[in-house]
């Protein structure tokens, strides 16, 4: 039997500039490409921009053209954008700037489906390219692309009708599937495929060794919050959530790192001073993925203040690596933190984020139960699952 060919379609991938952008999507789609009788290439397009020493959108034209990023051919041919206006254009922009290299990549990989990854722009361009190769696709929504794009009324026109064009859509959490519904889009159409999590990556580790190789003293209390510096993300909450930690329950022993880079660098050392945090919270930077599991060890907890989640993978790491969770009652998270013996939901404020912390810190955790309750949602199953979706597309071809 022939294999699948799957052409996957989304600028959401890591890259020799990026390496850490979005590595969920490489997670799954690498997994995918060792399942028996499956042969993927990747389309991960970025915005043009010309080879010139002028802001940070420089380095677009530094990522490479081409790359082999665990094991999976990736190619990043280039689509033009008018940044910040538009956006109503972003999809059709996408679609034309990347057909040739469609077209080039088709002569030597005869796919039989894509599968595009965020509705929009990307989902929009594929079901274009979709319907000029006369193939199914296959488009998984991700979270902001339906959270946040649905409140643009041209944008929420766009999004229901790339998802109705499409052949099959991937939900990652059941919240995101249910306004999908509330969008028009059939139940039946829809597959919840939640984010999986690679436990030989993520594992229980000695969280005094883990301290120790941090240079992080032993005898302090570690709160951990991973995620890129934009407003989303609510670290500003958790920088004053640290402050009221001290000054109202007397907690005094707490560091707080957050690890990730992002526009608001400034902003957050300047709230860390005027605060008087400088020994209390730390920016740590952008970690490679793959060093992440000690920090998430050495934490005694993790954070996630955010507005919008999809199914955040930073949860599901630090709960693969026995560290509780405090986290803000948003989208896929409470079908994540289902049981209190992982972790505590906080609305999201300051008052009831320290409220949270201050909890989870009293408590007594049993890391070995923590690990078990994630340890069945592997990238395997996930991948085994999105091969299933594929299958369901391609049988009346006779592909199956």
């Amino acid at each position: 039997m022939n294999p699948i060919k799957v052409l996957v379609f989304t600028s959401l991938y890591p890259n020799n500039i990026w390496p850490n952008n979005n590595v969920f999507v490489k997670e799954r789609m690498s997994t995918v490409s060792r399942m028996d009788g499956i042969e993927l290439k990747v389309i991960a397009p970025v915005p043009y921009y010309p080879p010139i020493q002028s802001g940070w959108r420089q380095n677009f034209s530094k990522v490479k053209r081409q790359e082999v990023l665990a094991g999976v051919e990736v190619y990043h041919p280039r689509y033009f954008i008018t940044p910040k206006i538009g956006m109503a254009l972003y999809g059709l922009l996408m679609f034309l700037s990347v057909l040739p290299v469609v077209k080039k990549i088709r002569k030597e990989f005869d796919f039989d489906l894509i599968d595009a990854h965020y509705v929009y722009p990307d989902g929009f361009a594929a079901v274009l390219l979709a319907d000029f190769f006369r193939i199914p696709v296959v488009v998984s929504a991700r979270g902001t692309d339906i959270n946040l794009y649905k409140e643009f009324p041209l944008i929420r026109k766009l999004l229901r009708h790339t998802l109705l064009k499409a052949d099959k859509a991937i939900s990652v959490c059941q919240a995101l599937k249910d306004e999908m519904i509330q969008l028009g889009i059939p139940a039946a159409k829809i597959s919840v495929i939640p984010n999986g999590v690679d436990s030989s990556k993520f594992y229980p580790l000695s969280k005094e060794v883990a301290k120790r190789n941090l240079g992080i003293p032993t005898d302090k209390k570690l709160i951990l919050s991973v995620g890129s510096l934009i407003p989303r993300k609510g670290f500003d909450l958790l920088i004053r959530a640290i402050k009221v930690l001290g000054d109202r329950y007397h907690k005094k022993d707490l560091f707080l790192a957050i690890v990730g880079e992002g526009k608001l660098r400034g902003d957050l050392e300047k709230l860390i001073s005027s605060l008087n945090l400088d020994e209390h919270v730390f920016l740590v930077g952008a970690k490679p993925h793959q060093e992440l599991y000690c920090w998430y060890n050495a934490a005694d907890l993790f954070c996630l203040a955010s507005s919008r989640e999809g199914w955040p993978n930073v949860v599901m790491e630090s709960l693969a690596c026995g560290t509780p969770v405090v986290a803000t009652e948003v989208w896929g998270v409470p079908e994540i933190i289902q049981s209190d013996k992982i972790g505590l939901l906080a609305k999201r404020s300051v008052p009831e984020l320290a409220k949270g912390i201050s909890l989870a810190l009293q408590r007594q955790w049993n890391s070995p139960e923590i690990v078990q309750y994630v340890r069945e949602n592997t990238w395997n199953r996930v991948a085994f699952s999105v091969c299933q979706v594929f299958k369901s597309v391609l049988q009346p071809n006779g592909l199956q």
